[in-house]
Order: C-alpha cells, then structure tokens, then sequence
C-alpha cells in the first residue's frame, strides 16, 4: 500500500503545479490574438 500512497501524492502535486496555459485563458494574449484576427478580417473581401 506504501507505493500505491506515494503514487497518489506525486501526481496530486503534479497537478497543483500545473502552469500551462490555455490558449482561451483570458488576459493580454487573448485580446492580442483576437485584435489580430480582427485585423486580419478587415483586409480580406469577400467575393
């Protein structure tokens, strides 16, 4: 049983130092991307 509980600890502190960061997380590029996207449908014409 003493592994089984080691085992458990390591990825429950595996996931509390989860720092990735999603592309859809709010903040200052998410808006980046959305004002290029933005921009990016302006210049296009449609046909």
């Amino acid at each position: 049983m003493k592994t089984n509980i080691r085992f458990i600890k390591s990825i429950v502190d595996a996931a509390a130092k989860n720092d990735a960061e999603m592309p859809w997380s709010r903040g200052k590029r998410r808006s980046a991307f959305i004002a290029k996207r933005a921009a990016l449908s302006e210049q296009r014409k449609s046909a």
